[in-house]
């Protein structure tokens, strides 16, 4: 399967990858058609295994090829990462900022359409984290693997389906038929797939891009684990279960990197 797989065009795989987690957020997005609330906890257990996922990859499958192609490419590592991590960062702040001004100039405007906008903002560059991923396969650089690909993406798709929930579920208890709940749920995380084909194309047509664009997903990805995957998974459990399930994360996907790789 894999074999076959790998057959693909770049952008194709990227595409691939990213309705996989595209249907994961549809699928979260679902959960309104059976409950009208999801169990917190389990949402928190997915939230914090994300984090740690998503936390390993954004070194191993993003940082460390950005490193080894600045270095093939004669150009600073430390200042590109440094540029790229910045930049992804800066990205989802300014749009942050940007939304929550509207936020108050617009009184009216229902706290559920920020929700959609705030997750709909940070799929682009979960997308974008994807096609460079397997954009940057074209260049046969140490620790990026298919499988290694795959694996990030995984992880970003754990993440979607909590995400696709906590859109559907707001707009059932906002008065929205359980059709219209879902159907904007699953709309949130269809710019994933648009974000992943753009960013595979870019890498392969403009190879001195992809360092910059490695290090601005990883920027980019570590502000929604730091930001929002981390405190929501640990805002309301107490002890260290959820910290633990976030290092099994973690250590499931450096294993993987690095075992693959």
């Amino acid at each position: 399967m894999i074999s076959f797989f790998y057959n693909f065009p770049y952008p194709i795989q990227a595409l691939i990858a990213s309705l996989f987690t595209f249907s994961i957020t549809s699928l979260g997005a679902s959960i309104v058609f059976l409950f009208k609330k999801t169990n917190t906890k389990v949402i928190h257990i997915l939230l914090a295994l994300s984090a740690g996922i998503m936390l390993a990859a954004t070194f191993w499958s993003l940082l460390e090829p950005s490193i080894e192609m600045s270095n093939k490419l004669k150009m600073i590592p430390w200042l590109v990462c440094s540029l790229g991590i910045t930049l992804g960062t800066l990205f989802l702040i300014i749009g942050d900022k940007v939304f929550s001004k509207y936020q108050k100039e617009k009184e009216k405007l229902n706290k559920i359409f920020i929700l959609i906008f705030s997750i709909t903002l940070h799929n682009i560059p979960e997308g974008l984290a994807i096609g460079v991923a397997f954009g940057s396969l074209k260049y046969n650089l140490d620790g990026v693997t298919l499988l290694s690909a795959i694996s990030l993406a995984i992880g970003i798709g754990i993440q979607n389906f909590p995400e696709g929930s906590a859109i559907s579920l707001p707009l059932r208890s906002y008065g929205y038929s359980r059709t219209k709940a879902f159907l904007i749920g699953m709309l949130s995380g269809l710019v994933e797939p648009i974000s992943a084909v753009i960013g595979a194309i870019l890498v392969i047509k403009i190879r001195y891009i992809l360092p910059y664009l490695l290090a601005f997903a990883a920027g980019a990805m570590l502000y929604v684990i730091i930001k929002e995957l981390i405190p929501e998974s640990t805002q309301k459990e107490k002890g260290t279960f959820i910290p633990f399930i976030t290092i099994i994360g973690f250590l499931i996907m450096m294993i993987l990197d690095i075992s693959i790789g």
